[in-house]
């Protein structure tokens, strides 16, 4: 995994010293070396966290005559077939690495190489004869592409701190951006929550040249029409789900030039991946865990019992509250995105013990919640569905009862209050009927503003359900739940925020078998049924893995990943130094994001309470306050840079410098 960066210039000669300090930003997701490709037009750098061909595959690589080249972030999974098979159509390889791939794939097929590629990824192409950039980005957006305008520059970049270090770009934050964040969770790419900042939005690729930018896109998630669905028996569909997952996984830990670990939650989805992974090498499989001081958020006894009953080398990093308030100023530095959970921060903690660990790849359970329906949020939907076909039923009433399990302080203690709030809005035509609650409940945080932000923000939902596919409207609920995690959560927190961004701050990198697109297609092909049952998430799941899961796995409740929020910050002795000050009423008028007096009564509340006992929304509301504040501190004020973030790399480790050089290449 690595770092990219760039700058294209038509009017004049990209500057050194800038792609230099751009690289230099992004030494976290690259630290083995850097290297930068410069010529009349465009600078491509890149920072090199090494896996696949350490040897060779030093970045910007071009093609044979150096008139196609790439800087490139992620992984081609499937780089040995794609390489054999362009090795028959005539291309010459010099090195064994995915990258190269890449140049000889869009020689050979242009823009549908994205199509053949199974991976993760974000890269830049170049083309130096028709002076072309071709930005792209994988399929549900694992790894982050940003762009931005600054002067006659265009530039982009892994994370946003490295186009900060262009002198012309503006600092602020996006309203719409910021709109987003605080209603659905995340920003939704193109948008981010920088002004004038941009994402690539998963499953697209853009095309840059002096005429202009056209971005395309190449694969989009869909489904089909509720009740045509062509995989219709339950048992092969297990046997095949079983056959992808176990391939996909094998093929995420067996090509890599270095070891590869693996993640233990706990949970299904992990005690998935860590098995297959066991089964498919005769060393001992390294795993690793995140465990809690505060029992209602540990999941170690089921860690430790998986641990043992795979013979795994397990190592684990209990945290504390504390621990999660001392990083969270270096967490929000690396997520670069408002944050309504403190969740991301102990998975920080935890990527960096694989990091000390030795490790710089792991395996993961993530998206399989999304891709085969494990949330709440698709069992509150189910319930919310059985009311739409009758609310006046006293047995659909009770179901509420049943959603949270797992949760302490459950909204279920109060059933009619969970009847008010999950009955709300119940239309049979809204495309986000599974949905409302949650943004409902999420965009009271938008009161927190002071009211010239405010008064800009237009309302986030709409636009998002436009891009709905045409046919949605025949797709079923679950389906279109599934699309708009895919295309709101996924990839805007679950993948950015708590994935690979708290990875890679310690130089790590995550793969994920549930992510493979030969997976995520078959699921979104069976009904629905198959992959919830009743309120039984995951389903087809648990019947295609029942005999190497155990029982206490596959039938203990369904508890999501969670972390200590206020008490983490307002508990005794957790309150961090650099808190007092941020959230001062003279550093929140000056920030102008948040209303002083507002944040003054919610700051004294969570002081008298330590953080305890809160509603979930005054955890949000503290989360959101800190880590905006945090964000306008690091990224408008100081510019993105931080504490250990070098401002340049004098001396990348490879350099083709055609200006330099006089065409020739070094």
């Amino acid at each position: 995994m690595c770092g990219i960066a760039g700058i294209l210039s038509f009017r004049d000669a990209p500057d050194r010293d800038l792609i230099c300090s751009m690289i230099g930003r992004l030494s976290h997701r690259g630290p083995d070396s850097s290297g930068y490709y410069r010529d009349r037009w465009i600078a491509l750098g890149h920072s090199r966290l090494s896996i696949i061909d350490t040897a060779g595959g030093a970045q910007p690589l071009a093609n044979e005559d150096g008139t196609v080249w790439v800087s490139f972030n992620g992984e081609i999974f499937n780089y040995l077939e794609l390489a054999a098979e362009l090795r028959t159509l005539g291309h010459r390889f010099r090195t064994v690495s995915d990258t190269e791939v890449i140049v000889h794939a869009w020689e050979e097929w242009g823009p549908d190489a994205f199509e053949r590629f199974n991976g993760q990824w974000a890269l830049a192409l170049w083309e130096s004869r028709t002076r072309r950039l071709i930005l792209s980005r994988d399929r549900l957006g694992v790894r982050p592409l940003y762009t931005s305008r600054a002067g006659s520059d265009i530039i982009f970049a892994s994370e946003v701190k490295a186009l900060f270090a262009h002198p012309d770009v503006a600092r602020g934050i996006d309203p719409e951006g910021l709109g987003q964040a605080l209603t659905l969770w995340s920003t939704v790419a193109p948008v981010s929550v920088f002004t004038g900042i941009r994402q690539v939005p998963p499953g697209c690729y853009m095309l840059i040249d002096q005429h202009g930018e056209r971005t395309r896109q190449y694969w989009h998630l869909n489904f089909p029409d509720a009740g045509r669905e062509v995989l219709q028996d339950i048992e092969e569909n297990a046997t095949e789900l079983r056959r992808l997952v176990e391939a996909a996984t094998r093929l995420r830990f067996e090509r890599s030039d270095v070891p590869v670990g693996a993640y233990l939650s706990g949970g299904l989805d992990s005690t998935i991946t860590a098995s297959v992974v066991a089964s498919v090498t005769s060393a001992p499989v390294r795993t690793f865990s995140l465990r809690f001081a505060d029992r209602e958020f540990d999941e170690g006894k089921y860690q430790q019992e998986l641990a043992g009953r795979l013979g795994t080398e397990h190592h684990e990093v209990v945290v504390e509250s504390k621990d999660i308030a001392d990083v969270f100023p270096d967490v929000v530095f690396h997520a670069e995105n408002p944050l309504l959970r403190s969740a991301p921060a102990p998975l920080f903690l935890l990527s960096r013990l694989v990091a000390d660990s030795g490790y710089k790849v792991v395996v993961t359970g993530e998206g399989a919640d999304e891709v085969l329906a494990g949330y709440d949020i698709f069992r509150e939907a189910r319930l919310r569905e059985f009311w739409l076909r009758d609310p006046s039923s006293k047995v659909r009433d009770r179901g509420v009862e049943l959603l949270y399990p797992w949760l302490h302080r459950s909204p279920t203690a109060a059933p009619s209050f969970a009847r008010q709030f999950f009955g709300l809005d119940l239309t049979a035509s809204d495309l986000a009927l599974s949905h409302r609650p949650r943004w409902n409940s999420t965009a009271v945080l938008l009161h927190l503003l002071s009211p010239d932000l405010r008064a800009s923000i237009v309302d986030p939902i709409a636009p998002l359900l436009a891009r709905m596919s045409a046919g949605a409207d025949r797709w079923d609920l679950l389906s279109r739940a599934q699309w708009l995690e895919a295309t709101t959560l996924l990839p805007g927190y679950i993948l950015a925020s708590q994935g690979d961004r708290m990875l890679m701050a310690n130089s790590v990198e995550g793969r994920f078998p549930f992510l493979d697109k030969d997976v995520v297609e078959f699921a979104a092909k069976l009904p629905a049924r198959h992959k919830m049952l009743g309120l039984d998430e995951k389903h087809i799941l648990k019947r295609a893995f029942e005999d190497i899961v155990p029982e206490s796995i596959l039938t203990r409740p369904k508890q999501p990943y969670r972390a200590p929020d206020a008490s983490s910050f307002f508990g005794p002795g957790t309150r961090p130094d650099w808190m007092a000050e941020l959230l001062s009423p003279s550093a929140v008028e000056d920030a102008g994001i948040f209303q002083p007096r507002v944040v003054e009564a919610l700051v004294a509340k969570c002081q008298r309470t330590q953080g305890l006992r809160m509603s979930n929304t005054d955890n949000m509301r503290i989360m959101a306050v800190l880590s905006t504040q945090l964000l306008h501190e690091i990224f408008v004020v100081q510019g993105g840079q931080h504490k250990g973030d070098g401002p340049r790399i004098s001396s990348p480790t490879t350099v083709i410098d055609n200006l330099v050089n006089d065409g020739s290449f070094s």
